[in-house]
């Protein structure tokens, strides 16, 4: 058997830009490291074709393919384009040049675990984290011997059922080395590269699906790789720019002071964004991102109104929004807020109330999605159930989305108009203008504080 192992990213979404795989770098990195005498090979789908994959595996033979699902679709209600169908095209791809073991993964898998497994027939699957788990089965696979026990795969037993293993254990001490045949696309397409500092997600919002992907257990990486890496990128690599892609950064705050130190003591010339939650954020903490780095935030705060906050299990309130937003402008840091209209519970009174709110805030950008997307084994699934928004048996592979029926849709744009502010809703952006907007002008990080209004 060829000592060889191929990683491919399935993703080909670029709205509103491309996004670096950085799992399969997360996955390629702990490999390399764990499996002494394997070659490990990538391959990205986003600029690559199908046929370039086929040639690819009939020149180099791999032992083992694993291919990671970063999303099922685009979550936006205006385009309900899927991209499962993608899928079943690479694997199809797969098959007609390998019949070694394929094993399926990542954040879209993770979330539709069985439903993906029977659709699209691997060999093996691990929903969540990949890295110790694939070390784990290509190391049995390997010596024969037993993976029943390998936390988090998917895998046929005896019967030919699919079985999944509950996890218990999660993966701490991770680095990630940046492939350079990638990092020049993306750092010209889309200005930044992305890092993660932490995984896991405790808190209870009903549509999300991060708890799923990543477990409700928080574990923060080692905060010296962290800045390794970083320094790395930008000394050698001429990278400035960085996004943590964390769920929500500001979730373990001592943690993140103390990597914002060690970014500062470093002297590292990196700028940095992030999700942030609106609440579980000091004056001195913002003050001391600010000087590590940190120009911008994206605030997952989805509703301008008390009411929805709750409805949406929320555990924050507008009061709260509005002093964080004034804390960003304090520190000169700029900030969007990400909201969801006419989602769970939604009335014309709490969406009054929501662009009544967005007038009190200044110098943002308001990035509205209309509904919820649907995941399985969400909150909001059984309540779409219940209201018969959709059916026990859907699977959700085809995008599904809970819009209230007590809003007018085709008002919404007008009203946020009306407001004075910036709102861009999900069919405004246009990937072109973005992708000039970098090329042209030389644009790095996130460009929408351009767009801001008083």
């Amino acid at each position: 058997m060829n000592k060889k192992i191929l990683l491919i990213s399935a993703n080909r979404h670029r709205a509103p830009y491309p996004v670096y795989p950085i799992g399969v770098s997360y996955l390629s990195t702990y490999l390399k490291k764990a499996l002494g005498g394997y070659e490990v090979l990538t391959f990205d789908m986003n600029f690559g074709t199908l046929e370039e994959l086929g040639a690819l595996i009939d020149a180099q033979q791999p032992g083992y393919i694993g291919l990671s699902l970063r999303n099922i679709d685009g979550a936006n209600s205006f385009d309900r384009t899927g991209f499962v169908p993608d899928y079943e095209q690479i694997t199809k791809q797969i098959r007609r040049h390998s019949r070694c073991p394929l094993i399926l993964g990542g954040a879209g898998f993770s979330v539709y675990a069985h439903t993906l497994f029977d659709l699209l027939q691997p060999d093996f699957a691990v929903k969540g984290e990949g890295e110790k788990a694939l070390v784990e089965l290509i190391s049995a696979l390997d010596g024969h011997t037993g993976y029943e026990d390998i936390e988090g795969l998917l895998y046929r037993d005896k019967q030919g059922a699919v079985a999944l293993n509950d996890r218990k254990k999660f993966a701490r001490k991770l680095s990630v080395d940046f492939d350079d045949g990638l990092i020049g696309y993306y750092w010209e397409r889309s200005g930044m590269l992305n890092i993660q500092t932490k995984r896991g997600c405790y808190y209870k919002c009903i549509y999300c699906s991060y708890p799923l992907i990543e477990g409700t257990c928080v574990r923060c990486l080692d905060s010296d790789e962290i800045v390794e890496n970083l320094e790395k990128l930008s000394k050698e690599k001429g990278i400035n720019y960085v996004f943590f892609t964390d769920s929500i950064f500001n979730i373990k705050n001592d943690y993140n002071v103390a990597l914002a130190e060690k970014i500062i003591r470093k002297n590292l010339p990196v700028r940095w964004a992030a999700y942030f939650s609106p609440s579980n954020i000091t004056d001195e903490e913002m003050a001391l991102y600010k000087r590590s780095g940190l120009s911008h935030i994206e605030f997952g705060t989805e509703s301008f109104s008390d009411t929805q906050l709750v409805n949406y299990g929320k555990s924050f309130t507008f009061d709260t929004v509005r002093k964080t937003s004034e804390l960003a402008l304090k520190h000169n840091v700029f900030y969007a807020h990400f909201l969801i209209l006419g989602g769970y519970g939604e009335t014309e009174q709490t969406l009054e109330e929501t662009f009544e709110n967005a007038r009190k805030l200044r110098y943002t950008v308001m990035f509205p999605f209309v509904g919820m997307r649907i995941y399985p084994g969400t909150v909001l699934q059984r309540h779409a159930i219940r209201e018969g928004v959709i059916s026990e048996k859907d699977t959700l592979l085809e995008p599904a989305y809970y819009i209230s029926k007590h809003i007018q849709p085709a008002t919404l744009k007008e009203r946020a108009k009306a407001t004075g502010k910036a709102w861009i809703f999900a069919d405004d952006l246009r990937n072109e203008e973005v992708e000039r907007f970098r090329t042209k002008r030389n644009r790095k990080g996130l460009i929408w504080e351009y767009l801001r209004l008083p």
